[in-house]
Parts: C-alpha cells; sequence; structure tokens
C-alpha cells in the first residue's frame, strides 16, 4: 500500500520544455540577443541535460550548472557569453511564468489529498520552483516541499531523501513511491533511499540497466490504479 508520494515537478507535474522555450525566447527580446529559433532551443536543451546529468553525478555544482550551461550554449551560437550570468538570473524568474500541466497533473494531485500524502522532491532552484508551484496551486495542495537548494543536497544522493524523511517524521519506506522523469535524479534516487519509484516516461525512452524501475507509467494518471484509488477522469 502506498501512502506517501513524493512528486518531481520539471517534465512530471508541469511542461518543463515549455516554460524554458518561453522563458528563453523572452529573453533573447529583452537582452536584444536577436532571434532565438527552435532549432536554437533543441540545442540549449541537450547541453542543458547534459549539466544537469553532470550535477547529478556528483561531477558539477549547481552554479557551475545554472552559468555554464549559458555560457557553452551562447558560445555555440556565436553570441558574446559575458552575458551568461545576468541571462541566468532573469531565467530563474521567467521560468514560472509559463504553467502547463502533464496529464491533468493539477487535477490528479488534488483528487489525492487527503488519500495519500504528496510532496514535492526537486533539484530545481528555490526562487524558479518557488514560484511555479505558488502560480500553479500546486504547492499549496502539498504536505511538504523538499528543494535540493534549501536541503543542501541534490538528487540522487541518499542524504537528500534523509533530511527529508527527518522533516516529514516516521514513514514505512516501502509505502513511499517517488514519481520522476529523471532515472540519474528520480529514479536512482529512490533506489539508494530504498523506497519505490514510478518512472513517468511517456516519451518511450529506454531504461538503464543499473536501475530498479518498481513501475512504468506514460501517463500520470496511471497512478491510480498503482496506489488503488480513484479513476481515471
Amino acid at each position: 500500500m502506498i501512502t506517501t508520494i513524493l512528486w518531481d515537478v520539471d517534465a512530471t507535474l508541469l511542461d518543463f520544455l515549455a516554460a524554458e522555450k518561453a522563458a528563453i525566447k523572452k529573453l533573447f527580446q529583452e537582452f536584444d540577443l536577436g532571434e532565438c529559433t527552435d532549432e536554437m532551443i533543441r540545442r540549449y536543451s541537450k547541453i542543458n541535460r547534459s549539466y544537469w546529468e553532470q550535477l547529478e553525478c556528483g561531477e558539477l555544482t549547481k552554479p557551475e550548472v545554472l552559468v555554464g550551461r549559458f555560457r557553452e550554449f551562447f558560445e555555440t551560437e556565436g553570441i558574446c557569453s559575458d552575458v551568461a550570468e545576468a541571462f541566468n538570473e532573469r531565467y530563474q524568474l521567467c521560468l514560472g511564468d509559463t504553467i502547463v500541466f502533464r496529464d491533468d497533473s493539477y487535477k490528479i494531485v488534488k483528487y489525492l489529498r487527503g488519500k495519500v500524502k504528496q510532496y514535492v522532491v526537486s533539484n530545481g532552484t528555490v526562487v524558479a520552483q518557488e514560484k511555479k508551484l505558488r502560480l500553479s496551486g500546486l504547492g499549496e495542495l502539498m504536505d511538504g516541499i523538499f528543494l535540493s537548494e534549501a536541503l543542501g543536497v541534490e538528487k540522487p544522493n541518499v542524504e537528500f531523501f534523509e533530511r527529508m524523511f527527518e522533516t516529514i517524521g516516521p514513514v514505512e519506506k516501502d509505502q513511499v513511491l517517488i514519481v520522476g522523469d529523471s532515472l540519474t535524479s528520480d529514479i536512482r534516487g529512490g533506489n539508494n533511499a530504498g523506497i519505490k519509484t514510478c518512472w513517468y516516461n511517456p516519451d518511450h525512452k529506454e531504461r538503464y540497466a543499473d536501475v530498479k524501475i518498481d513501475y512504468e507509467i506514460a501517463d500520470l494518471h496511471e497512478i491510480y490504479d498503482i496506489i488503488g484509488t480513484g479513476e481515471w477522469e
């Protein structure tokens, strides 16, 4: 029986790519950097993913990721990279301006409120995530919010989850389920913490051999079947 759900935010509850695209295009105009095409956004997304994966492996720090990804992106596009730090500061604020729910995630979280405990577990910055959770309304539906920047340690490090459990109190780990799109941070983090894992994989990506996945779903509504409550709406 699942009594506690740990939700990832970006690319799980919320459409991160839509927010990312809107924020970058807006800031290209604000910083007078010229046109930002969809192809440029795709190149940035690839660079960004690489930097976050290095963070999750302990190869980079959060500040190195936040500024370094834009510095490399600008250099790739032939844009002066001196603006990277200022661009990132504005990006953190703009990222929460576009709210797009994945698979009726708001309705799902709202329906589950009171039936199970629900917490946010995210590696996103405090500035960006607090704004997203406030504007989306998801924050007020949660029993708690745990951000790596505030905890001082990133997923998938087991310390992230240990510090979280210290706050929420005693819980049977076999009754805790983490739901997220990232094998490297969410699912591996769940493995490290000894809790159940649910990989949200709408794009049907390949599994990693060294990661244990208890459940795999392509639509968030499938969470009802896993925890045994509710119906597809």
